[in-house]
């Protein structure tokens, strides 16, 4: 049978003194002299004993966890979101409670409401579907501190995210600069009414004065890079005349790049490439893969900075406020390559 858990009447009838004195010595109050908290820190290791934390939380309001919702692990960069975030909450002495949607909004709403239900202080959340957040403005409207990773300047919720409209618009203009204007776009998120990167991409073809063909955009049921062959196949398999791909995150290039590599054709030479996210595989791969880099440290330093700012309001919380962070271009060898009008 287990030995049960010391509690703090167990310290206190080893030292002599009193509950009260051991539960205040354990918290590290000035009220008690330093020789008398080293005295009852001693036994407390001694006798293995935890504190309950639950009690604590009930006590204050607070529990010193912080809710953290990705959409999918498989995506490397969202590995590296929650490293980051997590590093980040432990500085500020919070426990990061974990949970994937796998792209599932009725998951989603789940998660956060067993992070209530566990009294979490607030959450961070990288939602399926960047329009469809009902579900956490009533959280805002709660005054719950909530703040997401990607964000819509109109979605009155807290956010902190790369600009990906931006970073797509940027992408694309390189293409275009190099001569491209049959620029296939493969995007897995506008399935979900994510389109950030589609309306980046289509305005840096009309700031090039360049048409746009709706046949270029494929989109696949999947980030994946096993999505991102598929897509390679069904491109080249309809002859589209494409002489660049935009791929809208580093798994789908890579993807594509395989494709090649199966079929004898050359990137860039045959076909310029280009990613997104910078993660650490496309940068590495046979062909170095051109991309937009995420900076991560960024995000997730920022984004928990303002879930704790949000946390120590004293009243009502502050106007939501969205930050948009724009990321640079990454240029390698699969889009270094000119046509010529």
């Amino acid at each position: 049978m287990a030995k049960p858990a010391a509690r703090l009447k167990d310290i206190a009838d080893k030292t002599g003194f009193s509950v009260n004195t051991v539960s205040l010595a354990l918290r590290g109050s000035s009220r008690i002299p330093p020789e008398t908290r080293t005295l009852i820190a001693d036994v407390a290791r001694e006798l293995n004993y935890l504190p309950n934390y639950v009690a604590t939380s009930l006590v204050r309001r607070e529990t010193r966890s912080i809710g953290l919702i990705l959409t999918d692990l498989s995506n490397p960069v969202l590995t590296a979101v929650a490293q980051a975030v997590e590093g980040e909450l432990s500085k500020r002495g919070y426990t990061t409670l974990f949970a994937t949607s796998n792209n599932d909004i009725a998951v989603e709403e789940r998660m956060i409401e067993t992070f209530r239900a566990r009294r979490a202080d607030g959450m961070l959340v990288f939602p399926c579907s960047h329009r469809r957040l009902d579900h956490i403005r009533k959280l805002r409207a709660r005054n719950y501190p909530v703040v997401l990773l990607v964000g819509d300047p109109d979605a009155g919720i807290d956010a902190v995210c790369m600009d990906e409209r931006m970073g797509a618009y940027k992408a694309v203009a390189h293409l275009l600069g190099s001569g491209h204007r049959r620029i296939v776009i493969i995007d897995g998120g506008t399935k979900l009414g994510n389109s950030e990167k589609l309306e980046g991409y289509m305005q840096a073809y009309r700031d090039a004065g360049a048409d746009i063909d709706t046949a270029l955009f494929i989109k696949p049921s999947g980030h994946s890079v096993a999505h991102g062959y598929w897509a390679a196949d069904a491109i080249f398999s309809q002859r589209l005349g494409a002489s660049a791909i935009f791929a809208t995150n580093d798994s789908l290039a890579l993807g594509v790049l395989r494709y090649c590599a199966r079929n004898g054709i050359r990137v860039p030479d045959d076909v310029a490439l280009m990613g997104f996210d910078n993660i650490e595989f496309g940068e590495y791969a046979v062909t170095p893969i051109s991309t937009v880099d995420y900076n991560v440290e960024r995000v997730s330093a920022m984004a928990v900075e303002r879930v704790v700012d949000l946390i120590g309001a004293e009243a009502d919380l502050p106007p939501p406020r969205v930050t948009l962070i724009e990321p640079d271009l990454l240029i390698r060898q699969s889009s270094n390559s000119t046509i010529r009008s």
